[in-house]
C-alpha cells in the first residue's frame, strides 16, 4: 500500500486580475512538499472541488492554451507518480527530497521546441483544425531538417538561431513570403510557450522577416472568365470538369475549394446557399443563381450528402479525395490557360482574386467585397457585419453575372 499522496493545487495571485500558480503537493509520512509548476491560470479557471483545470468552450480563445496546460500537468503528475511508486517499491529509505531530485518538469519535451510543436499539431487535429495542423507539421519538418533532427529547448531559440534558419531557407531557393510563413508559424508557437511560462520572451524573431510581400495579382478580366466559360472542351471531360469547378468558385464569390468540397445538399435551401468557411468558421449566405444551378445539373446527383461531385465516397477518405481533385483540377486549368494563351498559370485561387478585382472595377464598395469574400478580422469584420447585409452582396454578385 502506497503511503504518499499527490495532488494538484492552485495558489491564487494577490491581484485577482493576474494569473495564479499551479503546484504539485506531495505528502509522505507527515512531510509536505509543494513543487511549483511552470504553468499559470486565472482563479475562475480552477475547479477547487475536483482539483483540476476548468476548460472553457472550444470557441473561447483560452481553450487551446488551457487544454495544453492540462495535458502537460497530467503528464508531469504521471511522472511524479512513477517516481513515487518506484521509491516505495524499493527497500531503501527515501524522502520527498529524493522525489524532487528525480523530477524533471515536463520530462524531456515540455520546454523543447519539437516536443511542444508535436503536441500542438496533435491538439489542432483533435479540434478538427486539419489545415492548421498541416501547416504546423510542415514548419516542424522544415525546422527539423535545418537542425538535422536535433531538438532544442525554447531558451536556445534566440535571434541568432532564427537568422541562421532564415538564411538556410533562402539558400534552399524559398521566397521571402515562404520563409515568412515558417517564421510566423514558429512565432505563434513561441508566443504560446511564453504564455505558458516555458520560456522568457527573448524576442527571437526581431531580425527575421515575418511580413507578407506584395505579389503579382492573380486575377483575370471578365472577358477572360467568359472565354474560359465558352471554351469548347467536349473532347476532354476532365478539363471540362476543371473548368466548371473553377466557374462555380467564381460564381460563388470566390469560394475556396475546400468549402466547395464540403458543401452539403442541406446547405441549399429556399434559393439560398449557406455554409461555414473551413478557414474561419464564419457563416456565409448567398443567393443561389442560375449559373450555379446549371453547373450542378451537368452531373448526376452525388450519392453522398455532399452537393458537388468532388467527394463521392463517405469512407474516411474524404479529405484525400478533395486534395486529389484539387491537384487534378489545377493541372487541367493550367492546360486550359495554355489553350487560351492566358498570361497566368491558372489555378482555382484565381477565381477568388478575379471576383474581387472585377467587383472593385464595377465600383462596388470595398466593404461589400470584403463581406462577399468572407474576410474576417477582429476590427474590420465587425464594421462589415454592422453595415453590410447579405442582399447587398447578392446584388453585387448579380452585377458581375450580367457579364456572363
Amino acid at each position: 500500500m502506497y503511503t504518499t499522496s499527490l495532488r494538484l493545487k492552485f495558489r491564487a495571485s494577490a491581484n485577482p486580475a493576474k494569473e495564479g500558480s499551479l503546484l504539485f503537493q506531495l505528502i509522505h509520512h507527515r512531510s509536505v512538499r509543494k513543487i511549483k509548476s511552470a504553468y499559470r491560470i486565472y482563479l475562475d479557471e480552477w475547479d477547487a472541488e475536483h482539483g483540476q483545470i476548468l476548460l472553457p468552450p472550444v470557441s473561447s480563445p483560452r481553450h487551446a492554451q488551457l487544454a495544453l496546460i492540462r495535458q502537460q500537468v497530467e503528464r508531469e503528475m504521471g511522472q511524479l507518480r512513477r517516481i513515487v511508486e518506484k521509491l516505495e517499491l524499493s527497500a531503501s529509505p527515501w524522502s520527498l527530497d529524493d522525489v524532487v531530485s528525480q523530477f524533471t518538469p515536463g520530462g524531456n519535451t515540455s520546454a523543447s521546441v519539437f516536443g511542444f510543436m508535436r503536441r500542438q499539431i496533435q491538439y489542432k487535429r483533435q479540434l478538427g483544425k486539419i489545415r492548421s495542423s498541416e501547416t504546423y507539421a510542415a514548419t516542424l519538418r522544415s525546422l527539423m531538417r535545418f537542425r538535422e533532427g536535433e531538438d532544442l529547448p525554447f531558451r536556445e531559440l534566440d535571434a541568432v538561431l532564427m537568422e541562421r534558419y532564415e538564411s538556410y531557407l533562402l539558400r534552399q531557393g524559398l521566397t521571402r513570403n515562404t520563409t515568412s510563413f515558417y517564421m510566423r508559424v514558429l512565432r505563434a508557437n513561441y508566443r504560446q510557450a511564453v504564455e505558458m511560462g516555458l520560456t522568457p520572451d527573448l524576442d527571437p524573431f526581431r531580425h527575421v522577416y515575418c511580413g507578407i510581400d506584395k505579389t503579382v495579382k492573380r486575377s483575370l478580366s471578365l472577358a477572360d472568365i467568359k472565354r474560359i466559360k465558352e471554351l469548347d472542351l467536349s473532347n476532354s471531360l476532365a478539363r471540362a470538369y476543371a473548368r466548371y469547378m473553377f466557374l462555380f468558385s467564381f460564381f460563388t464569390r470566390g469560394m475556396s475549394f475546400v468549402d466547395m468540397a464540403y458543401l452539403t445538399k442541406q446547405d441549399l435551401k429556399g434559393g439560398y446557399l449557406s455554409y461555414r468557411r473551413k478557414k474561419t468558421g464564419q457563416l456565409l449566405t448567398m443567393e443561389w443563381t442560375r449559373q450555379m444551378q446549371a453547373i450542378v445539373e451537368k452531373y448526376p446527383p452525388n450519392p453522398t450528402r455532399y452537393l458537388l461531385p468532388i467527394i463521392t465516397r463517405e469512407d474516411g477518405t474524404e479529405r484525400r479525395q478533395y486534395q486529389n481533385q484539387m491537384m487534378k483540377i489545377n493541372r487541367h486549368l493550367k492546360h486550359i490557360a495554355g489553350l487560351l494563351k492566358l498570361p497566368v498559370a491558372l489555378s482555382l485561387y484565381y477565381s477568388r482574386h478575379s471576383w474581387a478585382t472585377i467587383a472593385r472595377g464595377k465600383d462596388i464598395p470595398l466593404a461589400v467585397i470584403s463581406e462577399g469574400l468572407g474576410h474576417h478580422s477582429e476590427v474590420t469584420t465587425q464594421i462589415y457585419l454592422d453595415s453590410i447585409k447579405s442582399w447587398e452582396v447578392d446584388k453585387a454578385n448579380r452585377e458581375i453575372m450580367k457579364g456572363l
